[in-house]
């Protein structure tokens, strides 16, 4: 372990010198590091994850095996953004100018350019704050250049729906991580991928296991949450599915007929399901009054 110790609420978090995994790439891909911007600060990246575990973390008021589950993932994300920093880093130290033109004639890369010139698809595939804001280190960006934000974390307070979210937030960037290992032919690229893959697998299976561990201790179930007393709902559309499409494909789906998944009420299926209010939505008129201010609005010279 390494020699500093930062103290934070209780909690103290130790860094090793060492990195949790290689992330080490053979050459040079300025563009690839755009593309793996991704998987760090995009909606579904290792910063969603980290501060969506360690705030649901920091907040869980259940049992102490919850807490540390989130918060040893949570610290594990901390080690995966990183090592994605890393990679992205080091793919962009010593970049000559052919690099970014070879990156270009990649057959996915051009594939999905749709025959643009390669020299200028090179440049626009560029991320401009690599060169002119980080000095060629990994931004808090995603690939389009947009910038993370909180907004993409969860932390509800309740341990259902914040778990049901992880398990979707793995899955999803499992998807990414999965394109961008075919995007690359790099083998310390994909090297680095192959262990986020790997974790992504044991992070869905953990969130599943916790989610039905939950429901087993009885501390939330299906609906949830589900202390709300589902008489203050609308009963009869509890368990009504609505058919809004031509045909009746979806009446071969489970989700349409028989007990519901939460064993509280039986399937209704409803075709073609009509109106249930003869409220057109129709708004109040404004007063002569108001509309006359508001076209004076449009009358105000600079």
């Amino acid at each position: 372990m390494g020699a500093t110790a930062l103290q934070v609420g209780g909690l103290v978090f130790y860094r090793a010198r060492q990195l949790q995994y290689t992330a080490r790439p053979e050459r040079p891909d300025p563009i690839f590091a755009r593309a793996l911007q991704e998987i760090l600060g995009g909606q579904w990246g290792e910063i969603t994850m980290m501060m969506s575990y360690l705030s649901q973390g920091w907040n869980c008021r259940g049992p102490a095996k919850y807490r540390d589950l989130l918060l040893d993932t949570g610290t594990e994300e901390m080690a995966h953004v990183e090592m994605v920093s890393t990679m992205i880093a080091r793919l962009l130290e010593r970049a000559p100018a052919d690099a970014i033109s070879e990156a270009a004639t990649h057959p996915m890369v051009a594939a999905a350019l749709g025959g643009q010139r390669m020299d200028d698809a090179a440049v626009a595939m560029l991320n401009a704050s690599h060169a002119v804001v980080s000095g060629g280190g990994a931004t808090f960006d995603d690939s389009t250049g947009q910038p993370w934000t909180s907004r993409y974390a969860a932390s509800s307070g309740n341990l259902l729906a914040d778990f049901r979210f992880n398990l979707t937030a793995e899955s999803q960037e499992r998807v990414q991580i999965a394109r961008l290992y075919a995007m690359s032919d790099d083998r310390g690229v994909r090297d680095l991928l192959s262990f986020l893959l790997a974790r992504d697998t044991m992070h869905q299976n953990q969130w599943l296991a916790a989610i039905e561990e939950l429901e087993r201790d009885g501390i939330d179930q299906t609906p949830c949450p589900s202390r709300f007393p589902q008489e203050l709902e609308a009963e009869k559309y509890a368990y009504a599915y609505f058919n809004m499409s031509e045909g009746a494909e979806t009446t071969e789906g489970r989700w349409t007929h028989g007990v519901s998944s939460d064993g509280r009420g039986e399937i209704l299926y409803v075709d073609r399901p009509l109106p249930l209010t003869e409220d057109e939505g129709h708004l109040t008129p404004c007063s002569q009054e108001t509309v006359a201010v508001l076209s004076s609005l449009h009358d105000v010279t600079p």
